[in-house]
């Protein structure tokens, strides 16, 4: 048996096994089932919510981590509720749709009540220590009035992102008393330990006022450096307000302000629609392009249509890997793709019959129909990742889902176009060159 044909059956036997976790990962086969594949708002239903952070604080070389730090929180605030897979992205503009802003983008599938979405997010604290300038000592009460925050008091740095965990506490905890006023206890975590030692030693007999969400509800003065990262909020709170406050807090603090910029719902039933034209729209086009290709390309066409079943498998497997969430447009774009992956063979199967019309045997015109034809299919597959690469680097959510099932579309039919298709037609060519199988291997209506 020859290398190409056992290859060949290399090759299918592991196609079958990837298509077999391919399917059973979407029929709810326990083993696989965290593969299944994830479908976005526009085609599960539910609310997507857009917020706008406020970076104009944080400097420039922090805005990447402050991002990052803003999109983990609010992830731990939506899987609290238990939302079936929320996806929480951040997304800077572009300076093609509107400069440095910085964008949150939170999707809630399954929910369609935008004010129970809201609440979802809710409004996590903005925590902040700030230290009285000296100059402020001497404002009158009247001054105070009119002066900015950042006027009166100074930042130092420390936030609600250096915090550990948030515990309630009382005023006569440990006296063995009952009641007393509610307090807010502060643990941070070490590099924020590390900081608040360093203001308690240099800023001893100053006041270190703590504000949240911008107002300030404590102003302590420092009376020794303070090592052990510990902090207490008194704000003359009620049982149940400390009880929020604690719980806002461990959910997690805004290491950057937000506000809502723009909300969508899409209903259950219209993602329902659109997801299921997406599929029938891509199982005729396939089966549109596979008879095509046999009915031109004869039996090089049939090979090629299993190169495509065999593409298909591997794309879909790599997109439940990633995970590739789907949405309308990322559809639209596997569908283009799979267009698109037929494009390296018609140059293959051209170059081919050019090469039996100048006499050559099969064998001939397939090795030289592959190697002629690679620079123009090497060529064209990079402009088409190159363009990916630009969607999905200036588009937004959607456009990004469009751009990468293009872009991996392009990578993996590059493999199946040359190697796959190569190495099946390698294995069944035949020996002899009479009329028939010539007339088998060329195209159209050429005989």
């Amino acid at each position: 048996m020859s290398k190409h044909r056992i290859l060949s059956v290399i090759l299918l036997l592991v196609v079958v096994g990837i298509g077999y976790f391919v399917y059973a990962s979407q029929v709810g086969n326990p083993r696989f089932s965290k593969y299944a594949f994830k479908l976005g708002l526009d085609l599960n239903g539910g609310t997507e919510l857009v917020y706008r952070a406020d970076i104009s604080k944080v400097k420039s070389e922090n805005v990447s981590d402050s991002m990052a730090s803003l999109r983990d929180v609010i992830e731990r605030r939506v899987n609290i509720f238990g939302v079936s897979e929320p996806v929480v992205q951040t997304e800077k503009s572009s300076v093609v749709t509107g400069g440095n802003e910085q964008r949150l983008i939170v999707e809630l599938p399954g929910v369609t009540n935008i004010q129970q979405a809201i609440a979802m997010i809710g409004q996590t604290p903005q925590l902040e220590f700030m230290l009285l300038r000296d100059e402020a000592k001497n404002f009158t009460q009247e001054e105070l009035k009119t002066k900015r925050v950042d006027e009166v008091f100074a930042p130092t740095g420390l936030t609600g992102q250096y915090l550990n965990k948030a515990v309630l506490e009382f005023s006569n905890q440990g006296s063995g008393q009952l009641g007393g006023e509610p307090l807010v206890g502060l643990t941070f975590n070490s590099e924020g330990r590390d900081l608040f030692a360093k203001i308690t030693k240099e800023n001893k007999g100053k006041v270190l006022a703590i504000f949240l969400d911008g107002t300030a509800i404590s102003s302590p003065v420092i009376k020794d450096e303070i090592i052990d990262g510990k902090a207490v909020i008194s704000g003359s709170f009620t049982r149940d307000e400390a009880k929020t406050l604690v719980r806002n807090l461990n959910y997690g603090a805004l290491p950057v302000p937000i506000e809502l910029i723009s909300t969508e719902t899409v209903g259950a039933s219209l993602g329902e629609n659109a997801k299921t034209a997406g599929v029938n729209a891509g199982i005729v086009g396939f089966a549109l392009l596979v008879a095509f290709l046999i009915l031109w390309y004869r039996l090089p066409g049939f090979v090629a249509s299993i190169s495509l079943v065999i593409y298909i498998i591997l794309s879909l497997a790599i997109f439940k890997l990633i995970p590739v969430t789907f949405t309308a447009a990322g559809i639209a774009g596997f569908i283009l793709s799979i267009g698109m992956a037929v494009d390296a063979n018609v140059l293959i199967f051209e170059r081919m019959k050019e090469e039996l019309k100048r006499g050559k045997s099969v064998h001939d015109a397939m090795h030289e129909g592959f190697t002629r034809a690679w620079l123009s299919i090497r060529d064209s597959n990079i402009s088409s990742i190159i363009t990916a690469i630009v969607l999905f680097w200036l588009g937004t959510s959607a456009v990004k889902g469009f751009a990468l099932t293009l872009g991996l579309g392009v990578v993996v039919s590059m493999f199946t176009a040359i190697t796959v298709s190569r190495t099946f037609l390698f294995a069944i060519v035949p020996a002899s060159n009479n009329r028939f199988v010539k007339f088998l291997f060329s195209n159209g209506l050429h005989i």
